[in-house]
């Protein structure tokens, strides 16, 4: 991973914080583990040593994902943006023009994307689409099974 990778403060604190719990204390935890596993014996036939080895190795994987995405993220704002378009931080009302629909989507970056939270990813299709677009511009989506919504942009807004 060598992309710039854009995170809010918010996001960024967050990992920084789990970096750090996991590089200390988790990283103890395991290494407890392991200590006390190898105490019962017989390593060939320890499932409790095999299992606190594989959870390190799981634990360490993290931890590399995560210093690799601090190491390239770089912190935005919403103020970094005008209003005027669409861009990554904007909060955008679109309306289906099919079914008259509304729905409001926050655009972020790939590693603050949540679905449940409305907030999509700049690089996942609608994001896409979305992208460079001014209130009252039209835009389509084809969906996987073929069809084509058509939506407009009612409002955007700053995160």
């Amino acid at each position: 991973m060598s992309e710039t990778v854009y995170l809010t403060k918010e996001k960024m604190k967050e990992i920084e914080d789990e970096y750090h719990y996991l590089t200390t204390t988790a990283r103890k935890e395991i290494a407890q583990k392991i200590a006390d596993a190898r105490s019962h014996g017989d390593l060939s036939e320890n499932a409790d040593y095999d299992a606190a080895k594989e959870e390190q190795g799981l634990l360490e994987l993290k931890i590399s994902h995560l210093g690799e995405l601090l190491a390239n993220s770089q912190i935005i704002s919403s103020s970094d943006f005008p209003t005027d378009k669409v861009y990554i931080l904007s909060k955008v009302t679109i309306k289906n023009l099919k079914n008259k629909s509304e729905d409001v989507y926050s655009l972020v970056s790939d590693a603050e994307a949540d679905f449940e939270e409305n907030k999509i990813a700049v690089t996942s299709p609608l994001g896409k689409a979305m992208l460079g677009k001014s209130v009252g511009d039209t835009f389509e989506l084809k969906t996987p099974s073929g069809l084509i919504n058509k939506f407009e942009i009612l409002k955007i807004e700053k995160l």
